[in-house]
């Protein structure tokens, strides 16, 4: 199966939506609307069906109907094996930072790498944080300065390079933040592998 690592592939997100309980179609869009707006920019809610019906037809879903009262029936959507190969696959994918920080498909894969490989979630974490690393030892010392040859009469020159200077360091600010972000979650999570490892070595005994 290819994956693309540059952008968020909105299907699984709803599988791994489906790995935690069986869904309806309702209740995958209000989770879209409310969480999923910060992964993904006005996802409608057409789109949501149709990407069900896709899995559906590709065997990473299936669904009974829930009778409903008064009110139309609801598909409540569950993961076959098949799905859960896929979500698993999509976790578990080598990931490949993006120039831009903070991507929707890191956020995406780690918020639910998390709790369902520990150990794909810290290959994402380390990948993630090399690569920052490398770009900000690459860049941030790098020659800023604009140079303008025969400019348009309404181009402010000064304040140009005053907007592209606060740019840099609110830039570079929050690249750093991210940085720490990236530090701490790894050595909580590693320091969580080691709790598991020591817990398996006890059952062991």
């Amino acid at each position: 199966m290819h994956i693309g690592e540059m952008e968020l592939r909105f299907e699984y997100v709803l599988l791994a939506l489906l790995a935690g309980r069986p869904l309806s179609g309702y209740d995958l869009r209000k989770w879209v609307e409310t969480e999923g707006q910060f992964l993904r920019s006005r996802a409608h809610h057409s789109q949501i069906y149709r990407l069900l019906g896709r899995m559906v037809v590709d065997g990473w879903v299936d669904y009974q109907v829930d009778p409903r009262e008064g009110r139309p029936d609801a598909k409540v959507y569950r993961l076959t094996p098949v799905g859960r190969e896929a979500l698993l696959d999509w976790v578990r994918s080598p990931y490949d930072p993006p120039s831009r920080f903070q991507d929707a498909d890191f956020l995406a894969r780690f918020a639910f790498a998390a709790p369902l490989d520990l150990e794909a979630a810290i290959r994402l974490l380390r990948t993630e944080l090399d690569f920052r690393r490398a770009q900000i030892a690459r860049n941030r010392g790098r020659d800023r300065s604009l140079r303008f040859t025969d400019p348009l009469p309404e181009l402010d020159q000064r304040l140009a390079r005053e907007v592209a200077e606060e740019l840099h360091r609110f830039g570079a600010a929050s690249v750093d933040r991210w940085v720490d972000w990236l530090e701490g979650m790894l050595t909580m999570l590693e320091e969580r592998q080691a709790q598991d490892a020591a817990a398996t070595e006890g059952d062991a005994r």
